[in-house]
């Protein structure tokens, strides 16, 4: 690993920043080939000469810098802070710095406990790395300040009650002790989620939710910290069933552009994409047909990206926007919304998109004129998250979300002088609830519930819901109970809940669980053929 020079050019100190936590902070079950795999973080696994990185790296086996480097993946894992550094870098004209200090399986009570370390005893090391670090700057004679603390950490202490119980407690401590002993009272903390789209977000859902409710606490409690929500970001895809407890490749590259993100809205940089609808598309008291677009990973679109798009026939037209179908939104749980109604077209964080794009045009293409789409997701959600009884985890119940937002798309047009037809609600099947064998075999059931109660709820009986599913997880540990024939029943039984089948997507999923680029814009054009069908 190449030394970093000094960087030159610059009017202001260098903005240090400390990474810190566990497993999903390492990077583990990442592969620094597989960024190639995903456009919006190309070049990634190259290093970056124009940011420096001090690092300490692992547990038994330590992976040190020695010194300063070329920010670069480390062990062939992808961290957070590759495509954090890009994203700041891209947004402000300043030096940067990144220290770093993670190990798997460590926790807060033990491990990162600043007055009785144990374990392998994280809080002197990350004392130690931060503190040489910086006396090879001041020795070097190069202005710098300490600008941010990214955290992600906590999974391991949800494994031992009496951790679990005071995490926040414990967070709040740590978060203090950082500040007194590298002198910094003022020193902003971001941290960050865990990740409910794993396999412990359904398993261990209550201790999970233990846990963030610690983190909540630390944030509500002490200035300048922040919550940084990362369910929604990509999950690595393991085997057999697909479930995995890490974020992998894609997840880590999104994590770090989350924290970017956030730092960048602290400092008043933040970006947005201005896409208004600058001119309504229906004539004053028309009908306009609302489809309200729901669900998961594949609605969301996790693994479909803008720059696969002008690969597939008649994919670049999709990337353009279209005024006369006027679209709004609400992914990731509310981690992005737009502003009003804009016009469709690409509108997914970290360069993605979902069904909606190809959902919209078949349905221009089949006739369909005078219509609006509007859009809840949340791809770190299970079904559970969606019933209007929630689960122990009260902040992961989205139905009362969900119907406002319908609710308001409806209230939005009708203010605007127009009629308002519900054309129905368009939601895909749980991924990971398929792969979940207490989940799967409650699938039906739970979807029923939703559906019921949102009809009583927007008083519309006979609201039509259309009900996707791929190819549900075929491994033994879950075919026991048989989802799709729990589906066609709850279809038979009711003449509005339209099933549709989603089992010859046009290409081979690489993957199982999430779709790709050309499957997510297959998945819309069969939800439209339903509704055409059904009409």
């Amino acid at each position: 690993m190449a030394c970093l020079s000094i960087a030159s050019g610059f009017a202001e100190p260098v903005r240090v920043f400390i990474f810190a936590g566990q497993s999903n902070m390492e990077g583990a079950d990442s592969k620094v080939e597989d960024i190639k795999q995903f456009p919006p973080f190309a070049g990634l696994d190259q290093p970056q000469p124009e940011v420096r990185f001090s690092f300490c790296i692992g547990r038994e086996d330590k992976k040190r810098s020695n010194g300063w480097v070329d920010l670069q993946p480390v062990n062939n894992l992808v961290g957070p802070e590759l495509s954090f550094a890009r994203t700041v870098r891209t947004a402000i004209d300043a030096p940067l710095a990144i220290i770093k200090v993670a190990a798997g399986g460590t926790d807060l009570g033990n491990d990162w406990n600043p007055d009785q370390p144990g374990g392998f005893k994280m809080y002197p090391l990350l004392m130690e790395t931060v503190r040489t670090s910086l006396k090879q700057l001041d020795d070097e004679g190069v202005d710098y300040r300490l600008e941010g603390f990214v955290w992600h950490q906590g999974e391991n202490d949800m494994f031992n009650k009496d951790y679990m119980a005071h995490y926040g407690d414990n967070l709040e401590h740590f978060i203090a002790r950082c500040r007194e002993d590298l002198m910094t009272p003022k020193l902003k903390f971001y941290i960050g989620e865990l990740c409910t789209k794993t396999i412990w977000g359904m398993d261990l859902r209550p201790r999970m939710y233990a846990i963030s409710l610690g983190q909540k606490q630390a944030a509500a409690n002490v200035p300048l910290v922040e919550y940084v929500p990362t369910s929604h970001i990509a999950a690595a895809i393991g085997n057999p069933v697909g479930l995995h407890y890490h974020y992998g490749t894609l997840g880590q590259l999104e994590h770090g552009v989350n924290y970017a993100e956030a730092y960048l809205r602290t400092i008043g940089k933040a970006s947005k994409v201005e896409r208004p609808l600058k001119q309504w598309p229906f004539a004053k008291g028309s009908t306009v047909k609302l489809f309200i677009l729901a669900g998961h990973r594949n609605m969301e679109g996790e693994r479909a990206f803008v720059q696969q798009l002008a690969q597939l026939k008649n994919g670049a037209s999709l990337l353009r926007d279209d005024p006369a179908i006027p679209f709004r939104y609400s992914i990731g749980g509310g981690y992005k919304t737009s502003d009003g109604w804009e016009p469709l077209g690409p509108a997914g964080y970290y360069d993605t998109f979902g069904p909606e794009l190809s959902f919209g045009h078949a349905l221009q293409d089949g006739g369909i004129k005078d219509f609006a789409i509007a859009k809840f997701t949340h791809s770190g959600s299970q079904i559970i998250d969606w019933t209007p009884e929630g689960s122990v985890a009260k902040s992961r119940n989205l139905y009362p979300k969900f119907i406002e937002f319908v609710r308001e798309s409806i209230s939005d047009l009708s203010s605007r002088g127009y009629q308002v037809e519900l054309a129905g609600i368009f939601y895909h099947v749980g991924e990971n609830d398929m792969s979940f064998g207490p989940y799967r075999k409650a699938a039906a059931e739970r979807l029923g519930s939703i559906v019921k109660q949102s009809r009583f709820d927007l008083q519309m009986p006979d609201l039509k819901w259309y009900v996707s599913q791929q190819p549900p997880t075929d491994d033994k540990s879950v075919n026991q109970f048989d989802v799709v024939a729990d589906m066609e029943a709850l279809a038979a039984a009711d003449k509005n809940l339209i099933y549709i089948k989603a089992f010859d997507l046009p290409t081979k999923q690489e993957k199982q669980l999430v779709l790709d680029t050309a499957g997510v814009v297959a998945l819309g054009e069969k939800m439209a053929a339903a509704f055409l069908h059904n009409r």
